[in-house]
């Protein structure tokens, strides 16, 4: 991979991961999880396990979905 987009990629992954960390609202940690994937797949496609990065892809945002609707009951 070029070091450049490892570089960026780290850093999204490390963001995604410390914003997880110190969000306490249900609803952005969520979305700090989605930054958080979003910038280990790429390691994970560099490389070459192509079957998780799909699983991963795949499975992220069902989850996410099922948390969201674990959530709102919880908040209602």
């Amino acid at each position: 991979m070029i070091p450049a987009l490892e570089i960026m990629f780290g850093f999204i992954a490390i963001a995604g991961a410390v914003s997880a960390a110190l969000i306490r609202d249900s609803y952005g940690k969520l979305i700090s999880l989605g930054v958080l994937v979003g910038g280990i797949v790429p390691f994970i496609v560099d490389r070459g396990y192509l079957d998780v990065a799909i699983t991963v892809s795949l499975v992220a945002p069902i989850a996410t979905i099922f948390v969201l609707m674990v959530v709102r009951r919880a908040d209602a």
